[in-house]
């Protein structure tokens, strides 16, 4: 909104033609957002609580948890509002690009709201049921991948990281690909949301990562250097990355140890979403796995675990997902955070080192 109002007065004042830079918007898009968060962050924590929309606690879980009953949850709502109204500020809103990963931010936004409104509002300990919550994930996961598969400049081919000579071209199988990018992402995101601000670090560093990956994947000359697909129009995702940036440090101020606040699915799922649709636009799919490895150990522990307990009774961690089997092996819940903050950004530093290690 602010570059369409502000950009055109650079014929007159030419201080305004800063706002042409991606880099410029994406920067103050994260200043935005994260001052956004600061203003209604306290104001959205105490509705909450006055709502007493509270977390419920697994019984099975650690012990240590029980002390976080009745704290605020759904408060991705925070996230929602500072990410969407920074990237609706700051980016050029005639980029079909932008609107794709708001539709997968908001669509996403709504599942995970309706789950918590079940859970936290109705007591109703089970929510959204799996099979519409999956179902509906997949529909806006399709939308998404059919507004991309049909875009003029795109191509279905696939980015293999450090290989620059396998670019598997999957035709009308990118479409399901991409479901599988996107709906993977929002669970693995969701599986990872278990402890005081175990997965808004990841999150923010994997948006770092992403804010790089589309602004050199937009960018031609970039693109063409590091050999790797150019995708007109790629860049202003930046602006975006940057407002999930700011959000989500926003967001962490209120969620770090102790949390006074939880995002819930309303800020899980999509996050996640969202992420998965930046990857699926700047087409490197296979690169989240790598930057977002925590998420993807989170994911398949809880798959191990399932089909180890189900073929033969036994069960292959403690507790899954991973981090309460760090719990309950004596770990305390902040070293665990941390420790994962770690891994996440050697594992975001080693996939941007795939740009040029080609």
């Amino acid at each position: 909104m602010l570059y369409h109002l502000l950009y055109p007065l650079h014929t007159t004042y030419s201080f305004f033609n800063v706002f042409r830079y991606i880099t410029f918007r994406t920067i103050y898009a994260i200043v935005t957002a994260l001052v956004i968060s600061f203003l209604i962050g306290e104001v959205v924590t105490e509705m909450l609580r006055r709502y007493q929309i509270g977390q419920q606690i697994r019984s099975d879980g650690p012990k240590s948890h029980m002390s976080k009953s009745g704290t605020p949850t759904m408060g991705g709502i925070l996230i929602l509002i500072a990410m969407v109204g920074s990237t609706l500020l700051w980016a050029d809103l005639t980029n079909r690009y932008v609107w794709l990963v708001l539709t997968a931010t908001v669509g996403f936004g709504a599942i995970g709201f309706m789950d918590d409104y079940l859970k936290c509002i109705r007591k109703n300990t089970k929510g959204l049921l799996p099979r519409y919550k999956f179902s509906l994930q997949i529909l806006v996961a399709l939308i998404i991948a059919l507004g991309v598969y049909r875009s003029a400049a795109y191509s279905p081919i696939l980015s293999v990281p450090f290989f620059k000579n396998i670019i598997p071209d999957l035709g009308a199988l990118y479409i399901p690909f991409a479901i599988l990018v996107i709906v993977g992402a929002s669970n693995a995101v969701n599986l990872t949301d278990g402890l005081d601000g175990l997965v808004i670090g990841p999150i923010t560093v994997t948006a770092v990562a992403y804010t790089i990956v589309a602004y050199v994947t937009g960018h031609r000359t970039f693109s063409e250097y590091l050999l790797i697909p150019y995708i007109e129009g790629a860049g202003e995702l930046s602006v975006f990355c940057g407002a999930m940036i700011g959000a989500s440090l926003g967001f962490l101020w209120y969620n770090a140890y102790p949390a006074s606040i939880f995002m819930g699915d309303v800020g899980s799922l999509p996050l996640g979403g969202a992420l998965g649709t930046v990857a699926v636009i700047s087409k490197h799919e296979l690169l989240l796995a790598l930057v977002g490895g925590i998420f993807v150990m989170e994911a398949l522990s809880v798959i191990f675990q399932v089909a180890s307990f189900k073929s033969s009774g036994r069960r292959v961690f403690l507790m899954a997902p991973i981090h309460h089997h760090f719990e309950l092996k004596g770990w305390k819940e902040p070293k665990i955070v941390v420790r994962f903050w770690i891994l996440s950004i050697i594992l975001a530093l080693l996939s941007l080192s795939t740009l040029k290690l080609r």
